[in-house]
């Protein structure tokens, strides 16, 4: 659910309706904390369009790419879910409960 003519939302958890589908995993999104909002082009890099995700799918994007990485070629989860990475970790997270929020550590060999 992409939002690019509205204003941007306060921080904070998100409304309460249905959020549909994680645009990365597929799997339905609760209501809650366990979502955050995802910038397709991050915000420093003039990005508006964004969406909600599970927080363990934004964390897992964050913690393999870069934000200039994710600005110039990884600006859609059509184009992110290429990635073998990515894949790899969508195979393993429909696996979990939604509301699994997760951890990742910054791989040492991160782009940028």
């Amino acid at each position: 659910m992409t939002h690019p003519d509205l204003p941007e939302p306060e921080d904070g958890p998100p409304p309460a309706e249905d959020l549909g589908p994680c645009p990365i995993c597929g799997r339905p999104m609760p209501k809650g904390t366990a979502v955050d909002r995802h910038h397709w082009v991050p915000r420093k890099h003039k990005g508006r369009e964004w969406s909600w995700l599970h927080r363990i799918c934004h964390k897992k994007l964050h913690s393999l790419y870069d934000e200039q990485t994710l600005a110039a070629h990884l600006n859609s989860p059509e184009v992110l879910l290429r990635q073998e990475e990515i894949r790899r970790f969508v195979k393993w997270v429909r696996k979990q409960p939604p509301e699994k929020t997760g951890r990742h550590r910054p791989p040492r060999n991160r782009p940028g």
